[in-house]
C-alpha cells in the first residue's frame, strides 16, 4: 500500500518502510508524527483520490534525526565589471521513516 501525503509544501510518493527528507518539523529524534494531509492511498487497482484530500487518512511516522543538505552555491556574475557576488545555502530537513498507513 502507498500514499501520497503533502508536507513542508512538497508532495512524496511512501510506503511503509520508507525514509524520506522533509522539510524541518518541531519533533525530537525517535517522536513519533502523523502526516493527516493524505492526497491519495492505493494499491494495485484500489485507489481512492482525494478531493482535495481522503477523508480519514493518514500516515504516521518516526522522527529519526534532523541534519543539513548539501551546500548550493550561488554565483552572481557581471562580465568587465569586476562584479561577482557569492553565496551559499543549506537547507535543514528532518528525516523520517514512514511506520504505518491507515485508510
Amino acid at each position: 500500500m502507498y500514499a501520497v501525503i503533502r508536507t513542508g509544501g512538497k508532495q512524496y510518493r511512501v510506503s511503509q518502510g520508507d525514509t524520506l527528507q522533509v522539510e524541518t518539523i518541531n519533533a525530537d529524534a525517535g517522536d513519533s508524527i502523523e502526516f493527516d494531509q493524505v492526497l491519495m492511498v492505493g494499491e494495485g487497482e484500489q485507489v481512492r483520490i482525494g478531493t482535495p484530500l481522503v477523508e480519514g487518512s493518514k500516515v504516521t511516522a518516526t522522527v529519526r534525526s534532523h541534519g543539513r543538505g548539501d551546500k548550493v552555491e550561488i554565483i552572481k556574475f557581471r562580465r568587465r565589471k569586476h562584479h561577482m557576488k557569492r553565496m551559499g545555502h543549506r537547507q535543514n530537513y528532518t528525516e523520517v521513516e514512514i511506520t504505518g498507513i491507515t485508510g
